[in-house]
């Protein structure tokens, strides 16, 4: 994998063993945004990455799974473009459609929290991105077991200011975006700000059966108005009203693992969201009161060819299968905080504090259809069809209470204490005659200390305990299964060990952060592939079960560097070890490593201004190899993706060559390993490749 990019990587990896947890093209200080504090970077007490506007810009990335190729140690799967779920560390859910209502990993825009929902995460007018690895919840009310992501897009200011962005590239990319706002009108009490994106591609595959280039193909918008009001001095209220309309066939499968489609009935990823946010904060003195208050109504069409081929491809058999969910789902979220500030017990800035209160509620309902026909020449009974339609309604409740507080021990040693509780209740039901009511209490927190050096260096430790609430498998008609041994399985518990170092070197022109941890997991939830029937291609599903054990440790180094006045560079590197453990009921993975953990993951780059108003950047991202399933031993193959981008920028004018992908790498993100292929339908892998080497032009203009 290194064989073109060698003497660049080492290079730069040798020069991130010499010497902050940003990946930026400046040295600069970047402050943890999330409202319920902000933070410099290097007194955080976890590991935490920070991307900014700027270093969104940088990279010409449009959504944010691409921008988490920069991050070390955080892997997504995805079954197109959009990643519903995430894996950090290597915990995390890998389907691309279906999953538990619960994520491991938390994903939040603007305190509203979209886990597993996905599509929604444009890079487009967004202010910060943040990636909290390791348990979190002691101060908000999202809990999440492995990290949270956490994407805050830009507030209304108080002067008016706007900015716009034209993209043209290959395989038939076009977006656009608008983003405008300031004081309304004379009330300078009140502000707002306008966002709108539209993204259209055709994709990356052509379906050579349908002789069609866009059977895969991106159309996608996204809208979204905040309104601050500052009715009094010590009242702020934010309103937030967003739209994503996201309308892409699902024609990714590949039967000859090429980037050519040969399904003659194409699917769908559509989904379309409404989300509704409001904040209100009140200043009380000794301490402020926040209120957020957030809901999401989501309408999902998945649907895919099940046979991955067409007539031609199964001749002289009848093959044709095709599988349909349409899903609805509403979530309501109301939180209170209780924020110290600095005239009530902060004053000396001793104790920092803060506790809340979260009510989270979840109602979903899913229409499944699966048709299918299917024909053996040899048969003299001829073909046969089979059609099946399933509903099923959810509803959860998560009521939370959640507190952390900072204490300075010294001027340079502060103590934090979190604490984490959680009840789950949940009803479940199914024309497939499953009907259940699981219910889970679960608690956890966090402690640690930092240590600050005369060095400007900060040094913590930490523990944290994290947890993900049980569940249950959805509508698999398993309620005749009276041992419920595939029905039921229980929360999953981690407890995370952190020691880590954040450190700035030669006057602040270098900035490193070193992260060293090791997860223990306790009733490791591990998601199960199975066909049940192997000449049915419509019965191929997931389960949870739980495993007894499982271990995550490794390292994360990160590092920017101001090389000379024109010259910056990063260099972030991820090393991660895992292993199932003790689980008797799966003898032969005992041991093994875990799905969507690659080993080893980096990203590098360089910023160059060789000329006033000129720039030149480099990234180099890669992951080695990993098992794309805990029930096979398939994996995936080690790869580097090398991206470029030519700018020139002149006051508010910015234009952009780039290319992704430029060596045009074969790589692949998911794999399924099962029969999809007759007479025999013997056990074949399948992948999704990434996108190939694309390229195009960008001009921005703000004012």
């Amino acid at each position: 994998m290194f064989t073109e990019n060698r003497p660049f990587i080492l290079t730069l990896l040798f020069l991130s063993l010499l010497s902050k947890e940003i990946v930026s093209e400046t040295i600069e200080e970047i402050v943890v945004l999330g409202d319920w504090r902000q933070i410099s970077a290097d007194q955080e007490d976890s590991s935490v990455v920070l991307l900014d506007a700027k270093t969104i810009k940088s990279h010409s990335m449009r959504h944010f799974e691409q921008l988490s190729y920069l991050v070390p140690n955080l892997n997504f799967a995805a079954s197109d473009s959009r990643a519903r779920y995430f894996q950090i560390r290597g915990i995390g859910e890998r389907s691309g459609y279906q999953g538990t209502p619960n994520s491991s990993v938390g994903f939040l825009i603007d305190d509203i929290d979209y886990s597993g929902q996905g599509g929604i995460a444009t890079t487009f007018d967004v202010k910060q991105i943040e990636i909290h690895r390791g348990p979190q919840g002691s101060r908000i009310g999202a809990n999440a077991l492995a990290g949270l992501i956490y994407i805050r897009t830009k507030d209304p200011t108080d002067v008016f200011e706007a900015n716009s962005e034209i993209t043209l590239g290959s395989y038939g990319i076009k977006s656009t975006g608008l983003a405008f706002g300031g004081p309304f009108k004379d009330n300078e009490s009140i502000s707002y700000r306008l966002a709108f994106r539209k993204d259209k591609a055709d994709g990356f595959r052509k379906n050579l059966y349908l002789q069609k280039s866009d059977t895969s193909r991106k159309d996608e918008a996204t809208s979204r108005l905040k309104i601050n009001w500052e009715p009094t001095e010590k009242t702020t209220i934010k309103l937030l009203v967003s739209r994503v309309d996201l309308d892409d066939p699902a024609d990714i499968w590949t039967l000859d693992g090429s980037l050519n489609t040969l399904s003659d009935r194409p699917g769908m990823d559509s989904q379309k969201t409404s989300s509704y946010g409001l904040k209100i904060f009140k200043d009380l003195e000794s301490f402020e009161l926040q209120s957020l208050t957030s809901s999401t109504d989501t309408d999902v069409i998945f649907s895919y060819d099940a046979d991955w081929g067409n007539e031609a491809s199964w001749s002289p058999f009848i093959y044709d299968y095709f599988s349909e969910t349409l899903r609805d789902r509403k979530t309501f979220g109301q939180e209170f905080r209780l924020v110290s500030s600095e005239a009530g017990l902060n004053k000396n800035k001793e104790i920092e504090w803060i506790f809340g209160v979260s009510y989270l509620e979840i109602k979903e309902s899913n229409l499944k259809r699966d048709d299918g026909n299917y024909g053996d020449p040899s048969d003299p009974y001829g073909p046969y069809a089979s059609s099946s339609s399933s509903s099923s309604k959810y509803e959860s409740e998560n009521f939370s209470l959640f507190g952390n507080i900072d204490y300075l021990l010294s001027e340079t040693v502060k103590l934090s204490l979190g604490m984490r509780w959680e009840d789950w209740e949940s009803k479940y039901s199914d024309t497939l005659g499953d009907d259940f009511n699981p219910s889970n209490n679960m608690s956890g927190g966090k402690i640690s200390l930092i240590k600050k050096t005369e060095s400007d260096t900060n040094i913590f430790v930490s523990i944290a305990k994290g947890y993900k609430q049980g569940g249950f498998n959805l509508g698999l008609g398993l309620a005749s299964d009276s041992s419920n041994s595939n029905l039921l399985y229980d929360p999953e518990y981690l407890t995370n060990y952190e020691l880590g170092i954040n450190s700035k070197i030669l006057a602040s022109r270098i900035n490193f952060s070193a992260v060293m941890f090791y997860s223990d997991r306790e009733d490791q939830q591990v998601l199960i592939s199975t066909q049940v029937d192997p000449s049915d291609p419509n019965t191929f599903s997931f389960l949870t079960k739980n495993a007894a054990e499982g271990v995550n440790y490794g390292l994360e180094v990160n590092m920017a560097m101001e090389l000379n006045e024109s010259l910056t560079a990063f260099a972030n590197l991820g090393l991660l070890e895992t292993e199932i453990k003790n689980w008797k009921s799966r003898a032969d993975l005992e041991g093994r490593a875990q799905a969507h953990a690659p080993k080893r993951s980096y990203a590098v780059g360089l910023n160059w201004n060789p000329a006033q108003n000129y720039y030149l950047r480099l990234d180099v991202t890669g992951k080695s190899s990993f098992y794309y399933s805990d029930s096979h031993d398939k994996q995936s193959k080690s790869y580097s993706l090398t991206n470029l981008s030519l700018g020139y920028q002149k006051d508010q004018w910015n234009a952009e060559l780039w290319v992704r992908n430029a060596f045009d790498k074969y790589f692949s993100v998911r794999g399924f390993y099962f029969g999809n292929e007759p007479p025999n339908f013997q056990n074949t892998l399948y992948e999704r490749h990434g996108d190939p080497r694309h390229s195009g032009v960008s001009l921005r203009y703000e004012f």
